[in-house]
Formats: C-alpha cells, sequence, structure tokens
C-alpha cells in the first residue's frame, strides 16, 4: 500500500487492525503517525493509545496492550518502534527477550478493535524469518524505502499549495539538487523558504540559492563536474572550499570515489541499453542521482573516467599512509589527469 492511500484509508475511518512500516523517511513516518493518531479521539488517546520501544521493551507488555478492549471508546492504537526483530538489523547486545511466537499467534486473529503498528525503518525485513511471512499476509504493508523524484515534486507542490504559496519550477529543480533528493531534508527547509517568501507567497530560485545550503554530496557533484570539465581551478578552489569547511579529506575523497564509480557504472549499463529506472535497481541507487549521473557520461569517455577513478584511489592511499598535504595531492592528481587525458 502507498503512503497517500494509507492517509486516505484513515482519513475515511477504514484502519486495519496490523500495520507494518518500512523504510527510513522520518518526515513521512511522522506525517504516518499523526494520520493514525487522529483515528482516536483525543479525549481517548490517554487511555487507548500507547507506543512501545522494541529496544527497551518487552513486545510481550505491547501485545497484551493490543489485546485489551478499547477503554470508553471504539479503538485502541499500539505503536511498536524499532521494530529489528523484523529485519536483518544485528541486536545481539538487547537484553529484551521478545515474544515472537506470542506475535506470531497474535498475527494469525488479530484484536478488531485494536490498530497495531509495527515500525521497522532501519535495515532490511528479513524474509526468511517465519514471522516475517506471518506479518506479510495479515498486515498492510506501507513501504518507504524510495521515494521517487516525481512523487518529491508533488508532495512539496501539496504542503506549498495547503499553505497557500507557489514554487517556481528552477527553484523546485534548485532545492532537490541541493539536498541531493533526501525527502525529509527538503520539508526542513521548507518553513524558512516560505518565511522568506512570506510577501509574495512565491519561492523562487534566489530565495533557494541563498537559503539552502549545498550537501556534501552536491558540492562532489560539482567538483566532479569541474574535473571532468578540465577547469582546474574552478575544482582548486571548490576543493578548498570543502576543507576550509572542515571537511575531513578522506571523506571528500571517499564521496569522489563513489560517485566516479557510480559515472562508470552508469556510462558501461548505458552502453548495454539499460535506461534509468533499471539502473537505479541494478545498483540500487536512487533515480535522481542516476539520472543527474546520466545527463553527466554523455559525452564523457569511459577511459577518461577511469583514469579519474583511479588517481582517487591512489589520493585515498596517500591520505591513510602518508602525511601530505591534502590539497596538494589533489592539485597534484588534477595536473596529472590533464595530462593523461589531453
Amino acid at each position: 500500500m502507498t503512503y497517500e492511500a494509507t492517509l486516505t484509508q484513515l482519513k475515511k475511518g477504514n484502519a486495519k487492525p496490523v500495520y507494518l512500516i518500512t523504510g527510513d523517511q522520518p518526515y513521512l513516518i511522522q506525517q504516518l503517525k499523526a494520520a493514525f493518531l487522529n483515528v482516536i479521539p483525543e479525549a481517548e488517546q490517554t487511555m487507548n493509545y500507547a507506543s512501545y520501544d522494541m529496544e527497551t521493551t518487552p513486545l510481550a507488555q505491547a501485545l497484551n496492550d493490543a489485546m485489551s478492549a478499547p477503554f470508553f471508546g471504539e479503538k485502541r492504537l499500539v505503536f511498536i518502534d524499532r521494530a529489528y526483530f523484523l529485519t536483518t538489523e544485528n541486536h545481539r547486545g538487547s537484553k529484551i527477550d521478545h515474544d515472537i511466537d506470542g506475535l506470531i499467534k497474535y498475527l494469525d486473529h488479530p484484536e478488531p478493535t485494536s490498530i497495531v503498528v509495527f515500525f521497522a525503518t532501519t535495515g532490511k525485513l528479513d524474509s526468511r524469518k517465519k514471522v516475517v511471512k506471518t506479518i506479510k499476509k495479515a498486515a498492510e504493508v506501507i513501504s518507504l524505502e524510495a521515494v521517487g523524484e516525481r512523487q518529491i515534486r508533488s508532495l512539496v507542490q501539496q504542503n506549498l499549495k495547503q499553505a497557500q504559496f507557489g514554487i517556481d519550477p528552477e527553484a523546485l529543480n534548485l532545492l532537490l539538487q541541493r539536498t541531493g533528493t533526501d525527502f525529509s531534508l527538503i520539508m526542513n527547509e521548507l518553513p524558512k523558504l516560505k518565511l522568506a517568501s512570506a510577501e509574495s507567497k512565491q519561492i523562487n530560485k534566489t530565495v533557494v540559492a541563498e537559503l539552502v545550503s549545498k550537501s556534501l554530496d552536491q558540492n562532489v557533484f560539482d567538483l566532479v563536474n569541474d574535473v571532468m570539465g578540465k577547469r582546474i581551478e574552478a575544482a582548486l578552489n571548490l576543493y578548498r572550499q570543502l576543507i576550509l569547511t572542515k571537511e575531513e579529506p578522506l571523506r571528500i575523497n571517499a564521496v569522489l570515489v563513489s560517485q566516479f564509480r557510480l559515472l562508470i557504472q552508469t556510462k558501461i549499463l548505458m552502453h548495454n541499453g539499460y535506461s534509468q529506472g533499471s539502473i537505479a535497481s541494478s545498483l540500487k541507487v536512487h533515480p535522481y542521482r542516476v539520472k543527474l549521473a546520466m545527463q553527466s557520461v554523455r559525452h564523457l569517455e569511459l577511459a577518461h573516467l577511469r583514469q579519474a577513478y583511479l588517481g582517487l584511489i591512489q589520493i585515498e592511499r596517500s591520505l591513510k599512509s602518508t602525511s601530505q598535504d591534502p590539497e596538494l595531492l589533489f592539485e597534484l592528481f588534477m595536473l596529472k589527469y590533464l595530462n593523461e587525458v589531453a
């Protein structure tokens, strides 16, 4: 079931007895929690709503609550947070003993007057486990793992429309670029963009450029384009700026290596006829990153990408094994790269 379909279902009062929510999308999770809470009248929430953290509370306690009849109300709501026992996450250090057999029995016959919502938002569901197979059959499963670019654009515009705001297409494009299509980060940026545009009620590109800082990934994306475009001065200036903002040289280099690896993989897969969606699925990368990579590699030679990638691997070795100045290493890398591809 989709996020939007779940909101519609809850607004109509058609809540199911069991839900399973997966995916690390904090903003959407908070919106869903609010929607579930709205099912229980505010005056009844004290007695008919409870949230349990599986890192600190036995599952049996939450199940006992779920099996209890509502107190002067029609429904009881139980949140089961951090349900790591449904995932591949390793929590061997936890001292909590969870009653998984009891959960399986409950899922076979869930209490019709209760709404139990499991949040397994870190790690992947472990489909080998009997409890996971059982909950998939019993629950409405809401996957928030991948919020695509189109859905992000729609959700942002819906949020702004509700607040009687608009956003220019160029401004929305820049917002997506600056945040790397991190949906939760985008939603955290919107309040200040609204505040800065309170008079006009229209968010423009200038406001986004002034208020939304570039992420490290976005800065590295620009740096990659400068390297491949043989713009040595621009590349060196941007690298120095990142160092001045206290970014660790090893981290900068690691993101650079990751980006060039993506470009090489994208170039090869494009050559073999893969579409944007197929590349994203094969590499397990956000489709928006693949979209940008495809745009970048259209006019680049695979051999040049490979030279840059190997040069960055050499920088990584030097950073780990010597005390050489990171800026000097990067400058030498640029000079060598330009000489090799000239």
